[in-house]
C-alpha cells in the first residue's frame, strides 16, 4: 500500500522511471559493447544490436516486473505477519517467487545472447 501512496507523488514516478530507463539503457550498452567486440563482418552487426535490443528488453522489463512484485507480495507479506506470525514462512515463500521473475528475465537474456 505505501507503493501506491508513493506512485501519486511525481518525484518517485520520476526517480522510477528514470532507473529503469538506466537499467534498459546499461544493459543496451554492456551487451552491444560485448557483441561488437565479437563481431567481424558488417552484415553480422544488425543481427548483434538486435539481440542486444532483445536482451536489454528481457532484462529490463523482467526487472520492472520483479521489483512490482516484491514491492505488491512485501506489503501484504508485512500486513499478514502482523496479524499472525505463524505464517511467516509461508509469506517468505511467496516474496521470492517475485523475486523469480528477474531471474527469469536475466536467463532468457543469456539465451537471446548466447543460443539464437
Amino acid at each position: 500500500m505505501i507503493f501506491k501512496v508513493l506512485w501519486k507523488d511525481r518525484r518517485f514516478k520520476a526517480i522510477t522511471l528514470l532507473a529503469a530507463a538506466l537499467a534498459f539503457v546499461f544493459a543496451f550498452m554492456t551487451v552491444s559493447y560485448v557483441a561488437s567486440a565479437q563481431t567481424e563482418t558488417a552484415t553480422a552487426t544488425s543481427d548483434i544490436y538486435a539481440k542486444a535490443l532483445g536482451s536489454a528488453l528481457a532484462v529490463g522489463l523482467a526487472g520492472i516486473g520483479g521489483g512490482y512484485a516484491v514491492g505488491v507480495a512485501g506489503a501484504a507479506a508485512v500486513s499478514a505477519v502482523a496479524e499472525n506470525r505463524e505464517i511467516s514462512g509461508t509469506v517468505l515463500l511467496y516474496v521470492a517467487l517475485g523475486e523469480g521473475i528477474a531471474i527469469y528475465g536475466l536467463l532468457v537474456a543469456l539465451m537471446i545472447i548466447f543460443v539464437l
